[in-house]
């Protein structure tokens, strides 16, 4: 065993760096393993013999594209550094589910996922109990060979020279540890040692009383008897196949078997030696390992490695096969275990494995656990286009009868998305991420229910997901926008000021307007840091402007403000910060705050726009007449313009106007200014329009009649021209 040479004194490696947590993962990997080793290696020599397969372990679970098959070397790896005790392997395996993904899922170019994390170490423990395995039975198979060899020559010499020859060959014969027997190429057994009489149950006449072609067993591969024929034929000298043969109690013995031919001294075919390893409890290990790997603990249904195999076989069938699969995330799981415990959660995921799985009973159907409360049914055949559909129902309905848990009986909902198709058409990952969109479209019409995939809301959702991500490095790279529409006074036409507009140039989308990314940056708190940006740009506009056109008197720069930043706790700090920093006055700021988000609010929530009001920041109060809100609540608001929604002016755009909006209007107004409070209008496309606004008192207004959002140059470039 060779030692990877380190140089002396060399500094210790930062513990929370990327070789600090590999040589943690491997420093608990030693202290595992090294007392099931026979070596003459200290520990800490030991340890820096399992650094390099650390690595590689690390490689393999950041590899993209995915790929296990390098964990096998690994595994051969141990055999080769005398790791051969079967709990050394179930001792590495523990190591590599609990500290893999943990001290080495950040080491890659990219950090896993804790589902893709936990799946591709699952793999990776398969395949390396594999070439374990693999590397085990191949160095016994070159033992057996030696010890063949040995008893070929012992033969040889037996019949050469009698005496001397038969004692070295018994010695082989009767002590070796493996089973050996003698067979002439009519199959008949002549000789077996002891070893070969306890592996069928300790009677040698059982054994002598069968030939060797009588041993068959269902699951013997074809080409055992085809090597078999060869042998005794002369055709070839020796094969290595795995083998099963029932004992005389009727159990299952599993070989590695090696079969030689003996010739005379002639060269012609006498005899066929047969060398057996009894292999059951590796096999019976190897089917746990690979059960484990691919099952889930809690509830014993399949895990996401298995159903991704299955799901895969499916996908790649070539015999016009279809599949169907339901997508099931239950309703309000969080609730239950945030008040009845996890263990009170355990017990319901285990109800509901067993309802599922007493739905997905006929052949081609499956159910599995992806992990939580997500499982998958999976349902394959000539017509699944019914099938899923009825599968689906059946497990709302299972769903439906409630769950007594400590006393309590629990309903159970669940959101079921459900995708069908051919194979051939699609990957596991595509079909799985339009599942699981199409089961959140179900989770959002109100639950319990399931819904039909569907390609077009399937790409908004990506497109969705992918303008979601994007946000924070496009606010870095600069790729948003401002663009400014003029608010013009009705009394004599002139530009008051104008409402920023933001706008996001996306390289791959073009320009899009707020409504696609705004309330994704109000989901995901980004609209907090590109709030202030929007504000800190239009401030240094405004104040740009009022320096070019000071004859024109002051022009107000109108901001809008997202819920999300009327709760930011420094809402005043940051808005003083940047007045005081562009040099811009108060009062040519004017802050627009939606009349939706101030529905209900409290003194708190109100405090900060009162303190932004007595610094002399106007506050608008926009989309008024949306909100349901109670008239009467303006005197406690502290706003000092109603802008009026569109939908109250739009019947002005024909003529004669409608005569309940002008009422409408009229009275806001009347109102309005008897609070003294100024009223700007948006949506104006029309001359018509925005004179009957005029006439009925409003002071400001907005809209494509005037200009539409443009570059802050155009501000004074007025249309007036119908825009309908």
């Amino acid at each position: 065993m060779s030692i990877p040479a380190q140089a002396s004194g060399e500094p210790d490696t930062e513990p929370d760096g990327p070789e600090g947590r590999l040589r943690r993962f491997a420093r608990i990997w030693s202290r595992a393993i090294f007392p099931l080793t026979a070596t003459s290696l200290t520990r800490p020599e030991f340890e820096e013999h399992l650094l390099p397969l650390a690595r590689e372990l690390n490689g393999i679970l950041h590899a993209r594209p995915f790929d296990a098959s390098p964990a096998q070397r690994v595994g051969a790896a141990l055999v080769d550094a005398h790791c051969t005790d079967p709990d050394a392997l179930s001792s590495t395996l523990g190591v590599v589910d609990s500290y893999l993904v943990l001290y080495c899922g950040h080491n890659g170019p990219g950090v896993l996922s804790t589902e893709d994390g936990r799946a591709r170490c699952a793999r990776i423990q398969h395949t390396l109990a594999a070439g374990f395995s693999q590397a085990l039975r191949e160095r016994t198979l070159a033992e057996q060979e030696a010890i063949a060899r040995s008893a070929l020559t012992a033969r040889s010499h037996a019949e050469e020279a009698l005496h001397a020859t038969e004692a070295r060959f018994r010695a082989v014969f009767e002590d070796a540890a493996v089973g050996i027997g003698i067979a002439d190429l009519d199959g008949n057994v002549l000789e077996v040692n002891d070893t070969l009489t306890k592996m069928f149950g300790g009677l040698e006449h059982h054994v002598r009383s069968h030939k060797v072609n009588e041993w068959v067993h269902p699951e013997d591969s074809p080409q055992v008897w085809k090597f078999y024929n060869e042998l005794v034929r002369g055709e070839r000298d020796h094969y290595r196949v795995e083998k099963a043969y029932y004992r005389n109690d009727g159990t299952v013995l599993w070989t590695n078997l090696t079969v030689s031919l003996l010739r005379d001294p002639e060269g012609r075919p006498q005899y066929q030696l047969a060398l057996m390893e009894d292999t059951t409890e590796r096999r019976l290990l190897n089917l746990r390992l690979r059960y484990e790997a691919t099952h889930d603990a809690l509830t014993g249904l399949p895990n996401r490695t298995l159903f991704f195999e299955r799901l895969e076989k499916a996908l790649t069938a070539q015999d016009g096969t279809r599949f169907g699969l339901c997508y099931l995330d239950l309703d309000g799981f969080k609730a239950i275990n945030d008040s009845l415990g996890h263990a009170a959660g355990d017990r319901l995921l285990v109800e509901v494995a067993d309802r599922l799985q007493s739905c997905a009973t006929a052949p081609g159907e499956m159910v599995a656990r992806l992990g939580g409360d997500e499982f998958v049914a999976l349902t394959t055949g000539p017509d699944t286009a019914d099938e899923v559909d009825e599968l689906a129902g059946r497990i709302l309905n299972v769903l439906a009868a409630p769950i007594r848990l400590d006393g309590r009986e629990l309903t159970v909902r669940g959101s079921i998305g459900v995708v069908e198709g051919p194979s051939g058409e699609r990957s596991a990952a595509e079909v799985l991420r339009s599942a699981d969109i199409t089961m959140y479209r179900a989770k959002a019409a109100g639950g319990n229910r399931y819904q039909l995939a569907d390609a077009e809301a399937d790409a908004r959702a990506i497109t969705r997901h992918g303008l979601t991500t994007a946000l924070p490095a496009a606010l870095d790279r600069g790729e948003f926008f401002i663009e400014y529409q003029p608010l013009v006074h009705l009394g004599d036409g002139t530009v008051h000021g104008a409402e920023a507009l933001v706008r996001w140039c996306h390289p791959q989308y073009g320009v899009l307007g707020p409504d696609r990314f705004i309330p994704l940056a109000e989901h995901t708190g980004l609209i907090v840091p590109l709030g202030r940006w929007v504000l800190e740009e239009s401030v240094r506009q405004a104040n740009f402007w009022q320096e070019r056109h000071s004859d024109g008197g002051p022009l107000r720069i109108n901001v809008n403000l997202s819920p999300t930043q009327l709760h930011h706790p420094r809402l005043v700090a940051e808005t003083v910060d940047v007045l005081e920093r562009s040099g811009l006055e108060p009062g040519a700021l004017c802050l627009e705050v939606t009349e939706s988000a101030l529905i209900g609010a409290d003194d708190d929530l109100l405090k900060p726009l009162r303190q932004l009001a007595e610094m002399g920041v106007d506050i608008a109060l926009d989309d008024f007449g949306t909100g349901y809100s109670n008239l009467a609540n303006l005197r406690r608001l502290p706003v000092s313009v109603l802008k009026l929604d569109r939908s109250f002016t739009r019947g002005m755009q024909q003529h004669p106007a409608d005569p309940v909006d002008l009422k409408i209007v009229e009275g806001i107004v009347s109102l309005a200014h008897s609070l003294e409070l100024a009223v700007t209008v948006e949506g104006v496309e029309t001359g018509a329009q925005a004179e009957q606004l005029r006439r009925l008192g409003c002071d400001t207004a907005q809209g494509w009649y005037y200009a539409r959002p443009g570059a802050p140059d155009r501000i004074h470039s007025l249309l007036l021209a119908d825009a309908v």
